[in-house]
């Protein structure tokens, strides 16, 4: 039978020429070095179409081939299939010509110079096995005769196996008395009526060649002892015995010859009847423990055989019959060997003795023969060239004698062969190391700088550093031709110089050595656990020679494979500096990982363990273990893989079929070292139960279920819970409680036995039957106390006792007030009320706590006006007094108090009237340094929004600043006793200095927070000269500033003069409760009025008209303006609608107008408005003359006129003194503000101002801009 497929056979061996240590360079002539050839024997295997005899050489001149076979020189044949390789002395043949082609081979490489040969190569080309086809008759035996079926299996490639089989390819059974010899055949100690068959096939497998061969078969036929026609007497006849003799080996003993190394095999099968056993030892000596014995004791091996196992051996057959002995002589021979090492080849000068060496060993001894050139050589003593059995000496050696001399040594069990390069010549040195090699090393390390040098004598090697005298020293240094630097230093950089020598001349190079920073990693990867899923990372930071940045390169190994790094996008593994991320994580990355970071010179590594951490396996083999009651078992599992975080609870489900299949709930949890949960179960219901584990990941994915597990039916095993018992109506009493779950019904048929009972009246129970989980009992007293208990049944049965709760039916409104309601008053906003609490039995209900109503009646600075401002609180529980907060001080207020319950508020008590004490003001709104002079400030402000009493004026404190330390130098206060003060100029102030002002308003309770505002002189340099010439205006003259105000808006109109047609101002505005400046873009004054919108309603707001768009003391205008509020206009609406408000507007009117005439009147002829009136009401503030051509007009607007500062021209021009406000904000102290319809103060102001310098107004801070 053969097999499909194909076997190479050829043993293709690369041997390396002994003769190669001579190491002499190509560029010189030298003779033929055999590199590589086949070693035989070579098998050609069917399949193989060609066969390849390799043969391949180096020399100078290159060598030429030739070939030999069996001893004939050999031409491989002139057909297109058989070629020669051009570029050696390969022979490449066809396999179906091999037939012609079996022999030895042998190869010879040759130049002029000399030629060397290779050892006999064997080509056998065996042809495919068959067995003969032949007849074999049946082999007639009698019972209990011994007999032997002959296999002769064919020759083939070994190794070959044989087999005994039926033809139903049965094996051949083999025992004692059945074996098979090493020859193949089938032998039979005795022939028992078993034995007879007509199907004994030999079979022989030959492996290699994938080929299996069967001999036809055979028939046996034993003949019975007792024949049909015997009596009865013989039918137990059994074979006679017979003594025991060999049917292998013959004779008395067998010489057994082995080479060292083989496998010995020794067989003895013995005939008899009884079957014979056999037994084996080695006479004289022990047994080899490598011993074994195979084939039912008849074969003994002993496996790579030494020459101790040699001798006697012996084998004995024996059953009751008696013994038969055969004795195996065995021998242990050798082919021949190298006792150590092959003759090597041989550089020599001229006149030098030669000797050739060749030490072989063998058993038996070897002979050798010497070959020079593939000839033999024989001992020639007139031409000094002896031959002395192992040795070759030549004497006084001229080139000549240069030559491939051959040592080839034999036995009976093979050949040696080795080839000498012996080369007589002299030559000065030749340094085959290319000059100026570039070395490169890592401090600390070990370099090598090369320096191979070839020259007959051979050369000496010297090594030294340039311009530096003497050769190369130190421990740290090693010279064997080439030179070795031991730990590198930085110093040991630069060019060093070999030099070879010998006496024929000598040859240097130079080299040049660079010591370079090793690599090192800084930041090595630290251990690190990360959740599956997520992305880890591992730092390595490192450090390089800089130079060495085209080869560094940073690699990662896990568990000792490289990653596969990418740059993809869909890579999961990303390399970024040296950084490691490992995108979306799982249990494979979990490992040992190595960061290598390596030069062409040099590397450096470190590792890290990356624990993978995620959610637990789900367990396996849940089943119920054991049953303690039909409610009760006990479910075990086990666990699966935590990975890496150890599991903390377990987790048990159940899923029923009845209320909700499908869905699983939460059963049990387990601890984490605990794998049995014992479980309680509800009655009635078909169960499956799974569990999951839980780490510190999470959950893990659960377990299969289980199988199913129905209970039985019971009574219920509780009874409701949280039973609620309110009243909604007072004359009935809503009792409600938790439901059992369906789970927990236990059975068909669910209801609920409601009982109740007045507390303390009643001993009987009124008991009700419901299937819903409420009832209502009606006709009850309002608010009386019951006693309920609720009981759980079913079909089949009651649940436990139930618990008695006890509750109150339906509550009312209380009856009844507090009364003796007393208000003690703390102080401004803070007061104390007590009470006496309500009978208990006019409550009718739980009682919540008790409600304080108090109402703000009236403020005492307006008693004529009403106010309907209502506070309460609650507060609960059972009290009889509280503290009121948030009352405002100076104002009259009623206070009531009633009980209340869930069901409603009771009555009011009897109201109580009290007032609250004055108050400390607000602090006030706004507060403005400006005109800063020498020695003067003028500080203007607005009163506070809330006064919280009568005001009674302002305290004003100032304090001098050290500048460079910022501490006080000087603090004064000055006490404003009058409370329509709105301004005040602060004299004798220090030139050039910086004050912080304080200005708080006072009551007769106290003064308020003050407001801050930091501002300072001027100095002289700071102050103008007059010009002899007016310059040119760089401020528009503004006439007639007034504005309209709404809710949300605000216009402001002016007149510019004619020649200001063209400038430009901006207009800022401020809040001044957030104290926060807006600035408008620059507006043309031919525009003649400017809108602010988006204000807010009831607001008061700075506004500045500025010539810059800073925020300094430089601003043509400043007032205070308060928008509308939406109810009190719609209110003054309707006031003004009135018959004698319009009359009383009328005249007013016309008498403003009279007053307007006569001024105008009065100014035509030069007069001046009288200042005396104002300056008596402003005694502190200062007052200077105006020019008649500097002097404010206004035109006959409908607007009402704004009343500012800088309503006259603003020129550069020092002749117009400073003059202060005609009126004030005076009218703004009282709380309520006096202003005309369209909201602004009512004031004129006509300062001034030349380039002063001071602080912005500011709200609850300072502005700057």
């Amino acid at each position: 039978m053969r097999l499909v497929g194909t076997l190479q056979l050829a043993l293709l061996l690369a041997l390396t020429s002994w003769a190669t240590g001579l190491n002499i360079p190509l560029e010189v002539e030298q003779l033929p070095t055999i590199v590589t050839y086949t070693t035989g024997p070579i098998i050609a295997l069917p399949f193989d179409p060609t066969v390849k005899i390799k043969c391949k050489a180096k020399g100078n001149p290159t060598p030429e081939y030739r070939w030999t076979k069996d001893g004939e020189d050999f031409i491989p044949p002139h057909i297109t299939t058989n070629k020669t390789d051009p570029t050696g002395g390969t022979v490449v043949l066809l396999n179906k010509h091999l037939i012609n082609f079996q022999g030895k081979y042998r190869c010879y490489a040759f130049n002029k110079l000399g030629t060397a040969m290779t050892e006999e190569i064997e080509l056998i080309a065996p042809s495919v096995p068959k067995f003969p086809k032949e007849g074999h008759p049946p082999i007639a035996v009698n019972e209990g005769e011994p007999f032997t079926l002959h296999c002769n299996p064919p020759e083939g490639v070994a190794p070959r196996q044989i087999y005994w089989m039926s033809l139903g390819l049965q094996h051949i059974k083999q025992d004692d008395r059945v074996s098979m010899g090493i020859d193949g055949n089938l032998y039979f100690s005795n022939a028992l009526q078993k034995d007879s068959r007509k199907d004994y096939c030999c079979f022989a497998a030959f492996q290699r060649i994938r080929t299996i061969v069967q001999k036809d078969a055979m028939a046996v036929v034993v003949k019975s002892l007792n024949p049909g026609n015997e009596s009865d007497d013989n039918a137990d006849a059994t074979p006679p015995v017979r003594r025991p003799s060999l049917l292998l080996p013959s004779g008395v003993q067998t010489v057994k010859v082995l080479l060292k190394g083989e496998t010995l095999k020794l067989e003895c099968i013995p005939e008899g009847y009884p079957t014979p056993m056999v037994k084996w030892m080695k006479m004289g000596d022990k047994m080899a423990p490598r011993n074994k014995v195979d084939r039912h004791g008849k074969l003994l091996t002993i496996s790579a055989v030494e020459e101790r196992d040699g001798g006697k051996y012996m084998c004995t057959a024996e059953n009751s019959a008696g013994e038969a002995v055969h004795y195996f002589d065995v021998i242990v021979e050798e082919q021949p060997k190298w006792l150590t090492e092959p003759p090597q080849g041989q550089l020599t000068v001229i006149g030098s003795d030669v000797h050739i060496k060749c030490s072989v060993t063998g058993k038996p001894p070897p002979d050798i023969t010497w070959r020079r050139n593939g000839e033999l050589f024989r001992d020639d003593p007139d031409n000094n060239r002896r031959v002395l059995d192992d040795t070759v000496v030549i004497h006084n050696a001229t080139p000549e004698d240069s030559a491939v001399y051959q040592c080839d040594a034999s036995n009976v069990h093979g050949s040696i062969l080795a080839n000498i390069n012996i080369m007589v010549m002299n030559m000065a040195p030749r340094i085959l190391t290319r000059d100026y090699q570039d070395y490169a090393v890592v401090l600390g390390g070990d370099i090598t700088m090369n320096c191979s040098a070839f020259g007959s004598p051979l050369p000496e090697v010297s090594w030294s550093k340039y311009e530096t005298p003497g050769p190369i020293e130190g421990d740290r240094f090693s010279q064997n031709g080439s030179l070795q630097i031991i730990i590198a230093e930085k110093r040991d950089s630069g060019k060093y110089v070999c030099v070879a020598s010998n006496r024929e001349g000598k040859s240097s190079i130079a080299a040049m050595l660079d010591v370079k920073d090793p690599t090192k990693i800084v930041g090595p990867p630290q251990d690190a656990q990360v959740i599956s899923g997520t992305t880890a990372q591992l730092k390595c930071q490192t450090e390089y020679d800089e130079s060495l940045q085209g080869s560094f390169e940073v690699v990662w190994r896990r568990d000792g494979e490289e990653l596969p790094l990418s740059f993809e996008e869909n890579s999961r593994y990303v390399l970024d500096d040296g950084m490691l991320q490992i995108m979306n994580v799982n249990l494979s990355d979990q490992g040992i990982y190595t960061c290598i970071a390596r030069t062409s010179l040099d590397e450096d590594n470190a590792t890290a363990l990356l624990t993978i951490l995620d959610v637990p396996d789900a367990p396996t083999y849940l089943e119920i273990s054991e049953i303690k009651s039909p409610r009760n078992v006990v479910l075990s599992w086990v666990p699966g893989s935590d990975h890496n975080s150890s599991i903390t609870e377990f987790i048990v489900e159940y899923e029923e079929s009845q209320w909700e299949p499908g869905r699983w709930k939460e059963q049990q949890k387990v601890p984490g070292n605990q794998a049995t949960a014992e479980l309680a179960l509800h009655g009635h219901l078909n169960y499956q139960f799974r569990v999951y584990a839980v780490n510190a990941v999470g959950p893990g994915p659960p377990s299969e279920p289980t199988e199913g597990y129905k209970t039985p039916p019971a009574a219920p095993d509780r009874n409701p819970e949280n039973i609620k018992i309110q009243g909604h109506l007072p004359h009935q009493m809503d009792i409600s409680w938790e439901p059992l779950l369906p789970i927990e019904h236990n059975g068909p048929g669910l209801e609920y036995k409601v009982s109740y009972r007045k507390l303390g009246v009643e001993d009987v129970w009124t008991e009700h039957l419901v299937k819903r989980h409420s009832f209502v009992v009606r006709n009850t007293s309002t608010f009386v106390p019951y006693e309920i208990k609720i009981q759980s049944r079913n079909s089949h049965g009651k649940g436990p006792d139930p618990k008695v709760v006890t509750g109150y039916s339906g509550e009312d409104v209380p009856t009844a007030a507090p009364r003796d309601v007393a208000v003690e008053v703390f102080n401004t906003t803070v007061l104390r009320v007590s009470w006496t609490p309500a009978p208990p039995a006019t409550v009718r209900g739980h009682l919540g706590g008790y409600d304080v109503q108090w109402f703000r009646k009236r403020s005492l600075l307006n008693p004529n006006k009403v106010l309907d401002e209502r506070q309460s609180m609650s507060f609960p529980g059972k009290r009889t007094h509280a503290i009121v907060p948030g009352l405002k001080p100076f104002s009259e207020y009623r206070l009531t108090v009633n009980v209340f319950n869930k069901k409603g508020n009771g009555p009011y008590s009897d109201p109580v009237t009290f007032n609250t004490p004055e108050g400390v003001p607000a602090q006030v709104p706004i507060l403005t340094a400006s005109n800063a002079q020498k020695d003067t400030i003028l500080l203007v402000w607005g009163p506070p929004l809330e006064t919280n009493g009568i005001l009674t004026g302002y305290l004003l404190q100032y304090h001098l600043f050290d500048e460079p330390t910022l501490e006080v130098v000087d603090s004064q206060e000055i006490n404003i006793t009058k409370a329509d003060t709105t301004q005040w100029r602060l004299r004798g102030l220090e030139e050039g200095r910086l004050y912080r002002f304080h200005l708080s308003a006072c009551t007769r309770a106290g003064c308020g927070p003050p407001l801050a505002q930091e501002s300072r002189t001027v100095t002289s340099a700071h102050l103008r000269p007059t010009p002899a010439v007016a310059p040119v205006q760089s401020i528009p003259a503004l006439l007639n500033i007034s504005s309209y105000v709404s809710d949300t808006y605000a216009k402001i109109s002016w007149t510019a003069r004619e020649e200001q047609q063209d400038s430009q101002l901006y207009v800022a505005y401020m809040n001044n409760r957030d104290g926060i400046w807006r600035i408008s873009e620059a507006v043309n004054t031919s525009q003649s009025f400017h809108i602010i919108d988006g204000l807010k309603p009831g607001a008061v707001y700075t506004v500045r008209l500025m010539a810059k768009r800073l925020l300094d003391n430089a601003s043509i205008f400043e007032d205070v303006i308060q928008t509308r509020v939406k109810a009190a206009e719609g209110q003054r609406s309707d006031f003004s609608t009135q018959g004698w408000f319009i009359g009383t507007m009328c005249a007013v009117a016309l008498l403003t107008l009279v007053v307007l005439m006569a001024c105008f009147v009065r100014r035509n002829k030069g007069g001046k408005y009288a200042v005396k009136e104002k300056e008596d009401l402003h005694p502190d503030v200062e007052s200077r003359g105006m020019n008649d051509d500097t002097s404010c007009e206004y035109s006959d607007s409908e607007e009402k006129p704004l009343k500012g500062r800088g309503l006259c021209s603003l020129n550069d021009d020092d002749t117009v003194g400073d003059s202060i406000s005609r009126d004030s904000l005076v009218d703004y102290a009282d709380g309520g503000g006096e202003f005309d319809e369209d909201g602004s103060f009512i004031g004129e102001y006509s300062e001034s101002k030349h380039g002063g310098s001071g602080s912005a107004p500011s709200g609850p801070g300072p502005v700057t801009a």
